[in-house]
């Protein structure tokens, strides 16, 4: 039986072997061992030295400070941190008043599960801005909900199903001179498009180690001094990274992450222009077959790692077990378990039966011309069959 082919990178991607030979050497070391907060030998400091030699190796790659550099366990706590701490800071600064949160339809669960959390709080409003049908939400449209009482914008760098990249740069620009904070999730971001962080003129950026080659388990959130003057920490236990996340922080995974973020800024351009040959490989196969929709295909800024299509009249159920020799996704992973119609294509307009037979194919690193020659091979004897 062959291994089926791997195309679901926008869930997660392989760990990298230089990243796991890093890793590995931390491990196995007799000096790196120790806890990076023990401040009394020479074992903590040479863990600790290791941690901020990669929180500046992680910062230049991403266009940060290293004091800009959070360390967390994921691109969902960030998330959680951003969006919950900046709230927590909003009542403790306007006592008495109301708060207001804007996010959009199409975000990842990570960022609208913590919003409508959030937003329970009898003194929290929130909007929710709908996108195009390409899948974008305008500056104009974040501009036009802005309120006095906004304290919080967040909103998604690069969509994890349709790939569409926001106007982010635009979009903090013209909220410039409002006291809210822009935060912004680019879970989907490191190694699909550059990223500045102080170019995009951004409070907050959540990173996620596993979606660029790193470990699982192991995430940034990028805050600028004026938004972590203000951030309320979630949980209580120390004062690591400067009372913000407390915990012991796992030396080994942040050098995983470090040296993936270095990796994907170095390979950048190499990995996208081979991102792409195989984007239009795969799409000039699927116009040959009958019933295919494509979403988002005209979005004016997306990224080439990611397909999504609909297939008119085949069940997303019946898709994924006829691709015996395909992984593929019918949306994000998270909502995979619930086998819903994905949110962000009904945010979009597609209706509940076509999102429910839609497959997000996710390229990477390691996709070949041969991969996608037998994902297209056994795609036109499915949809052929109907």
């Amino acid at each position: 039986m062959r291994v089926p082919v791997y195309l679901d990178y926008a869930a997660t991607t392989p760990v990298d072997p230089l990243v796991v030979a890093a890793m590995t050497d931390v491990l196995h070391s007799q000096q790196l061992f120790a806890n990076p907060a023990s401040k009394t030998h020479q074992y903590g400091w040479q863990a600790e030295q290791a941690i901020e030699f990669s929180r500046a190796d992680l910062a230049a790659a991403v266009g940060a400070g290293p004091s800009e550099v959070i360390w967390t366990s994921g691109a969902t706590e960030s998330n959680n941190l951003a969006i919950q701490g900046m709230m927590q800071a909003a009542r403790a600064t306007f006592k008495g008043e109301r708060h207001h949160l804007i996010t959009s339809a199409i975000e990842h669960k990570a960022v609208l599960d913590t919003c409508f959390a959030v937003a329970q709080a009898d003194d929290v409003d929130i909007s929710i801005l709908q996108p195009d049908t390409h899948g974008h939400i305008q500056p104009q449209q974040v501009q036009a909900a802005l309120t006095p009482q906004t304290r919080l914008i967040s909103l998604m760098h690069v969509n994890n199903e349709l790939g569409t990249i926001n106007a982010i740069a635009q979009i903090a620009q013209l909220i410039a001179h409002h006291p809210a904070c822009l935060h912004v999730d680019a879970a989907q971001s490191l190694g699909k498009v550059a990223i500045d962080f102080k170019a995009l003129g951004v409070d907050l950026m959540s990173l996620s180690a596993h979606k660029a080659y790193g470990p699982k388990g192991m995430g940034v959130l990028l805050a600028t001094a004026k938004a972590r003057q203000q951030l309320k920490p979630l949980f209580f236990g120390g004062r690591h990274e400067l009372g913000l996340r407390p915990g012991t922080l796992a030396t080994h995974q942040i050098v995983g992450m470090a040296l993936a973020a270095t990796l994907a800024s170095q390979r950048f351009a190499e990995d996208v222009a081979q991102v792409e040959k195989i984007q239009r490989q795969f799409c000039a196969g699927l116009q040959q077959l009958p019933s295919v929709v494509w979403h988002a295909q005209q979005a004016q800024l997306r990224v080439p790692h990611i397909v999504n299509v609909g297939f008119s009249g085949i069940p997303g159920e019946v898709l994924l077990k006829a691709l015996s020799e395909v992984a593929v996704a019918s949306g994000a992973a998270c909502n995979s378990v619930t086998q819903q119609a994905s949110h962000v294509l009904t945010a979009c307009g597609v209706s509940a039966e076509l999102a429910a037979s839609s497959l997000r194919f996710s390229f990477g690193r390691l996709t070949s011309a041969d991969d996608i020659r037998r994902v297209l091979e056994q795609l036109q004897q499915v949809v052929k069959s109907f």
